[in-house]
């Protein structure tokens, strides 16, 4: 759930993202780590379900299209922030295409991630809530560490990261919606 709320202060700042490059980019490096536990985790509750283990295959799987839909939002993501880092390092030249790609790939998760939260919404609600609010769930300490940690390891790189935004806006061509 708290990767619903970061994504959705990172898209805030979309709109007016020349004005709000700072935050955009700090939100953006923030969101890498637990974006990666969120892929990780993701992945062995997969392997687990596919390779018959009982406790995975009691609760089973998502619906067919949320199966198929789970690669692409994968893909996309990793795609979307490894672009908007790059363009933080990138040479000028390199400006153009990289903010290509990092657009395209925004539009792109953007409506694979409607489907996907949509899709996981009752879910996320029935059990994401209790894990936060009201009843522990076994393992809610551990996932809370592991995010406290990754948001820690965000923090840490995203402030990192602020340091690069002015050198890139003195580089970068000014053109609408860029």
């Amino acid at each position: 759930m708290l990767l619903f709320f970061l994504l959705a202060a990172e898209g805030v700042t979309v709109p007016s993202v020349r004005s709000l490059l700072t935050p955009h980019v700090f939100l953006g490096v923030l969101l890498i780590p637990p974006t990666l536990v969120k892929i990780v985790s993701t992945t062995y509750r997969f392997a687990r379900f596919y390779t018959g283990h009982p406790d995975y295959r009691r609760k089973g799987p998502p619906l067919w299209f949320l199966r198929l839909l789970g690669p692409v939002v994968v893909v996309l993501t990793v795609v979307m922030l490894a672009s908007g880092v790059a363009l933080m390092f990138a040479a000028a030249s390199e400006h153009r295409l990289l903010l290509g790609v990092h657009k395209a790939s925004f539009v792109l998760w953007f409506l694979a991630m409607t489907v996907h939260v949509l899709g996981h919404l009752p879910e996320t609600f029935r059990l994401g809530l209790p894990d936060w609010v009201g009843r522990r769930v076994a393992g809610s300490a551990a996932r809370r560490s592991v995010l406290v940690a990754s948001l820690a390891v965000g923090a840490v790189a995203g402030v990192f990261m602020i340091g690069k935004v002015a050198p890139y806006l003195a580089s970068a061509p000014r053109h609408p919606g860029g």
